[in-house]
């Protein structure tokens, strides 16, 4: 896991890492195990958290608004269209951290069973993820031309 370049994309959001020691549970993890965890502007994570969690968990908290970031404890809620723009921006954001970008990324996230209506990440991101890329763009986190405005939603 690329540390350095995490902690420096994280940083750019004011968000903080913090890495667990141990193969124990991951403080406001929802999905349990390796899976990475949520509270408040934080991640929480393991050395063998997989990117695309922590990535996932991170654009949770970027998308929701000030008030359910104040309130954030594992469970980051939202709707169907947040959801979609969470993975479209985790997308986005592969290409920030060194030794990944967003084809390994998508590839991840079709491991661990994402499932979109055109059967892969690739397809949905190129083919079928307008409305997400809108409501992004609509929330200030995302420019016309698709690139990260490393804003918080307020």
């Amino acid at each position: 896991m690329p540390l350095a370049s995490i902690k420096a994309l994280l940083a750019s959001y004011d968000l903080r890492l913090c890495v667990q020691v141990g193969s124990g549970g991951i403080r406001g993890s929802f999905w349990g195990g390796r899976e990475a965890g949520i509270v408040g502007r934080t991640v929480y994570v393991r050395t063998d958290t997989p990117v695309h969690s922590l990535l996932h968990e991170t654009c949770h908290i970027i998308c929701m608004t000030q008030e359910r970031r104040e309130q954030l404890e594992t469970d980051a809620a939202g709707d169907d269209l947040e959801e979609a723009a969470v993975c479209y921006l985790q997308v986005i954001l592969g290409d920030e951290i060194e030794g990944v970008g967003r084809e390994r990324l998508m590839r991840d996230m079709d491991g661990w069973g994402y499932s979109f209506r055109l059967g892969n990440t690739a397809s949905w991101f190129e083919r079928d993820a307008e409305d997400a890329r809108k409501w992004l763009i609509d929330h200030g986190l995302l420019t016309e031309s698709g690139e990260s405005t490393f804003r918080l939603r307020v």
